[in-house]
């Protein structure tokens, strides 16, 4: 039988560890920084994404899907749903969770500002960037600027995230990526 190199061995079913299959080493609470960025992959935003956001959200307002209805109010087309566009700044939407591992406990709170309008067509460019890092008690409270660019390079969203997240107990050290 013939020996495997250790590259081999470690993809062997044997040898395999799913929970070791990380996209990006975690880190935790102690290695954040203010002023890190986490992005979203851009999207462009379709009529048939629209279309599903309406049917999931049950929001019929018809400034969403009637042009002419649109136009007649101000409108230079129908407009995406803005909590639909809030959704492209969930934490999940970029790398961050991967980032933080199994120290997520909870997502806290979450504001924004609805800037622009947002049309079918429109490429958004979501992010979060840290602005904040607070202990509380044995956890800590990790703050985010949420924000969503489109194509024209305007901002369209501004927002706020707050997450809870594990600390280390005292007298670990902090892993380093």
């Amino acid at each position: 039988m013939a020996q495997l190199s250790g590259e081999q061995a470690a993809t062997t079913p044997d040898t395999f560890d799913p929970e070791a299959f990380l996209v990006v080493p975690a880190r935790a609470f102690e290695d954040l920084q203010v002023g890190e960025v986490f992005r979203a992959a851009s999207r462009t935003l379709t009529g048939a994404h629209a279309a599903a956001f309406q049917t999931v959200s049950a929001d019929n307002h018809p400034v969403h899907y009637d042009a002419e209805w649109a136009r007649r109010h101000g409108h230079t087309a129908p407009v995406v749903h803005g909590l639909q566009v809030l959704a492209f700044t969930a934490p999940g939407a970029t790398l961050f969770p991967h980032f933080i591992g199994e120290a997520f406990i909870a997502f806290l709170e979450l504001s924004c500002t609805f800037l622009k309008e947002v049309h079918s067509g429109d490429t958004l460019y979501p992010a979060l960037t840290i602005t904040g890092l607070e202990h509380k008690d044995d956890d800590g409270v990790v703050s985010t600027a949420a924000t969503i660019h489109n194509q024209r390079g305007e901002l369209v969203l501004s927002g706020r995230h707050a997450y809870l997240l594990r600390r280390q107990p005292s007298g670990d050290e902090p892993s380093r990526p």
